[in-house]
């Protein structure tokens, strides 16, 4: 392996790249191959990379002509991404030995696009969509850049001067980025605005704009993807079939399985696999991978369709995998009358034996592979009547078991399994494999692009084998990168070991990264889509940090939730120059400077709540909020408050502040401004919460799994307090006043039909943002009486922290 990681260094690849290359059982005598092809030992990166790039791109019926792209890239024939994608498409179907001439003309060797024509190119690109930069600014670069691009008159120019002509003819139109592109330095800004500006231009101003669709998919190798057609066929009516049924429109597919919630990477593959047919005016089926009976449940089906809906997509149709079970099971008949397949009745440590073992030895035959045609039907019909015992015979596919793809290793295409399934109950007890319905069914829904994540790159190669074995339409399949964040785990075994271990509550608990974990933390999913279409569509996988996920979902609260005042741990303040039936209200803002939130208004009277951390007993000179003989602000109110006299129970403890509401609003201009709720039991003041849960990362280290940080396993890095569970928090009723504002709305009619409670969402000031949990209990009735009283039960989940200045504690 040393030998290779040197000759893949000298390709211009990290060191860390080189060594995975080596390890990669396909790739890595592939490019080998390619390397040696060429005759030599050293390359400029930009040629390295484009070999590389080759490499992982080619496929058996590639392969032929590949050492003769590889040649050309090093004699400058090919010089970028886009000439080596058209040569990869001319040389699936054509001899580029023989066809020179058109291999030049294809990929346009020896094309030189002039400065002159890249200016005015893009000049003419951006004039088109003037009116939406000059609104939109450096929001929609994206989709503009994507645009260039697609300009037939820049296909062969070099993709680094367009990029620099377009910056700076959108530098020259729009100027340097400000405060209108940078949400923070927005409300910076608004500070220092007159207040009737502030008013009138905040809303727009501030507005939070997410990365689109468009944007995700404007640049890499997926904006330059095949059209439907061009993918070779292994008869020419098959292309004219699948046009003919698709008319020529795209086609894709979001495949799960239903054995689990979907979890944070599946949002990157639905916002793929929807976002590409959407964007170039497809169509996206949802299709339920249900081969295995022994894991999926009604309860997940329900769960991935309403989490798609959710995430705000519509598939054109639903459709499922045992929709087909009588087609596949056709045409494993057919692969099995052609000799390509036979009922193997080997163990699986034999079969592991058979394929090299833990040594890695020598590859052999199964003894059954060679047993006559009729010999493996009659045996395969004896597995579908139920004959044999799980385990005792498998169908396997006659691949080649010499191959250095270990996914062409005979693969299993059937077994036997006495299990329900959910839709077809026990009509079979033999089910499909995955990687014997996956290709299939794609190709029974005329799919053009199959878009899955990298872990599926050796698949590709059996993917088109059994097409092609079967001769039914072939599909593309392309592979991107995976997404995973920091600080928690995907995998659904180890979720469940999560659970059943009681370190999580259930599946959807809000410290895990399910889909409906994050929705019942309150995550909205608009904040959850600009985090993956941000991140783009590469062919490497990704660990994000998920403090930008963090930043994405205050960027989207931010704009949506309305701001109420809370503590957490209320300390109560008594003002003793007021008397006991002291009563005013105060008229607050839903959302400061934005005035289509509305207002409302809270009482305020001698008896008060502030959250206990606004107090501290010993003073110091970066400390701006309340101390003994010291006075502060009170949001919305005029005047300030000095603490004269700290109260103490027996143990202690603080039982209460006495202060003195201050009569001149001059005597002490305050540093800063604390929140509090009065206590007003006639309008239902404070509203009491009966749970406040603190979720905090689940784990201790960025990697769980990495053994190096986390010697003792995974489980033992589990955080014991990644939830603080609060009892006593109390709110002011603009909180109840928000709840019936949404109630009132058809939406949130429908939303709280279906207890989706979590879309009620607010900034407690100064504190973090929060939503109600899905144990709230809430009533009709309670809304109905402007009161929460018998059997209503508040439970709020904080979604995410403030950025707060730490100057301000």
């Amino acid at each position: 392996m040393a030998e290779l990681i040197s000759k893949f260094e000298a390709l211009g690849l990290s060191a860390d790249k080189a060594k995975e290359a080596a390890g990669n059982k396909k790739l890595a005598p592939t490019l080998d191959s390619l390397i040696a092809s060429t005759g030599q030992a050293e390359f400029t990166k930009p040629i390295g990379m484009l070999i590389y790039s080759l490499a992982t791109t080619a496929t058996k019926d590639k392969t032929p002509h590949a050492d003769y792209i590889a040649r050309a890239i090093v004699a400058g024939r090919i010089a970028s991404t886009e000439q080596l994608s058209a040569a990869t498409k001319f040389c699936a179907k054509n001899d580029p030995t023989a066809e020179e001439t058109a291999f030049s003309e294809a990929c346009g060797v020896g094309v030189v696009v002039s400065d002159e024509v890249i200016a005015a190119s893009v000049k003419g690109a951006i004039d088109s969509f003037k009116e939406s930069l000059v609104k939109e600014r450096y929001r929609v670069l994206g989709k503009v850049l994507g645009a260039v691009k697609k300009l037939p008159e820049l296909r062969w120019a070099d993709s680094g001067k367009v990029k620099a002509e377009f910056d700076a003819q959108t530098l020259a139109l729009l100027g340097p980025k400000d405060e209108r592109d940078t949400p923070a330095a927005a409300k910076a800004a608004a500070a220092v605005v007159p207040k009737a500006a502030a008013a009138s231009n905040a809303t727009e101003a501030n507005k939070w704009k997410p990365a689109s669709l468009e944007s995700m998919l404007a640049s890499g190798d997926i904006s330059r993807l095949h059209k439907p057609g061009e993918n070779p066929q292994i008869k020419p009516e098959l292309t004219k079939e699948h046009l003919a049924a698709t008319k020529g429109s795209v086609v894709t597919r979001f495949p799960p399985e239903p054995n689990g919630y979907l979890h944070i990477g599946h949002a990157k593959a639905i916002n793929v696999n929807f976002g590409y047919a959407k964007t170039h005016g497809g169509i996206c089926n949802l299709r339920y991978d249900d081969t295995n009976p022994e894991a999926e449940e009604q309860e997940y089906v329900d769960s991935i369709l309403e989490t798609i809906r959710w995430l705000g997509f519509e598939p054109h149709g639903i459709f499922y995998s045992s929709d087909y079970f009588h087609q596949l099971f056709d045409l494993a008949v057919k692969l099995t009358e052609k000799g390509l397949a036979y009922v193997c009745h080997c163990n699986g440590d034999e079969i592991k034996a058979q394929r090299g073992g833990d040594e890695r030895g020598p590859r052999y035959a199964c003894k059954h592979r060679d047993r006559p045609v009729s010999e493996s039907l009659a045996e395969f019909q004896k597995m579908k009547e139920g004959r044999y015992a799980s385990g005792e015979a498998i169908l396997r596919m006659k691949m080649d078991i010499h191959s250095d793809n270990n996914m062409m290793w005979d693969t299993v295409a059937y077994r036997i399994l006495y299990a329900s399934h959910h839709r077809t109950g026990t009509e079979w007890c033999i089910y499909p494999t995955y990687d014997f319905t996956h290709c299939l069914c794609d190709s029974f829904e005329n799919i053009t692009h199959s878009l899955c994540t990298s872990e599926f790159f050796m698949s590709r190669e059996s993917y088109y084998w059994l097409c092609d074995a079967v001769e039914v339409y072939k599909p593309v399949q392309w592979e991107y990168g995976r997404l995973n964040v920091t600080k928690t785990l995907l995998s659904k075994r180890k979720l469940l070991e999560l659970r059943d271990n009681g370190f999580v509550r259930a599946l959807d608990d809000p410290r895990l990264f399910t889909l409906p974990a994050l929705r019942r933390r309150g995550v909205p999913a608009l904040a959850i889509n600009a985090f993956v279409r941000e991140l783009g569509v590469s062919t490497s996988d990704a660990v994000i940090d998920v403090v930008r996920l963090d930043n994405h979902i205050r960027d989207c609260l931010g704009d949506i939730a309305p701001r109420i005042m809370a503590a957490i741990h209320p300390l109560r303040v008594v003002l003793e120059n007021l008397p006991e039936d002291h009563f005013e209200e105060v008229e607050l803002p839903f959302k400061p400077n934005d005035e289509s939130f509305g207002t409302y208004t809270v009482p305020f009277t001698r008896v008060l709540y502030i959250d206990s951390s606004d107090f501290r007993e010993v003073d110091s000179a970066d400390y701006y909020r309340l101390a003994p003989n010291k006075s502060v602000g009170l949001q919305g109110v005029s005047r300030t408050i000095t603490c004269t006299k700290v109260l103490r129970n027996t143990d202690g403890s603080i039982a209460e502040l006495v202060c003195r509401y201050e009569a001149d609003s001059a005597h002490s201009k305050p540093k800063t401004f604390i929140q509090w709720v009065a206590e007003c039991p006639k309008l239902g003041s404070p509203v009491r919460l009966d749970e406040v849960r603190v979720y905090n990362p689940l784990f201790k280290h960025d990697n769980p799994k990495d053994s190096s940080e986390v010697p003792g396993g995974w489980l033992s890095d589990v955080d014991p307090n990644s939830l603080v569970v609060v009892k006593g928090a109390v709110a002011e009723v603009g909180l109840w006043g928000w709840i019936k504002r949404f109630a009132a709305t058809e939406a949130g009619r429908k939303e709280l039909d279906q207890h989706n409670v979590e879309s009620i969402r607010f900034q407690f000031k100064r504190i973090g943002y929060f939503a109600l949990d899905k144990d709230t209990v809430l009533t009709a009735a309670d809304i109905e009486s402007a009161q929460f009283g018998g059997a209503a039960k508040l439970i709020m989940n904080r979604i995410v922290t403030l950025k707060e200045d730490p100057k301000k504690d």
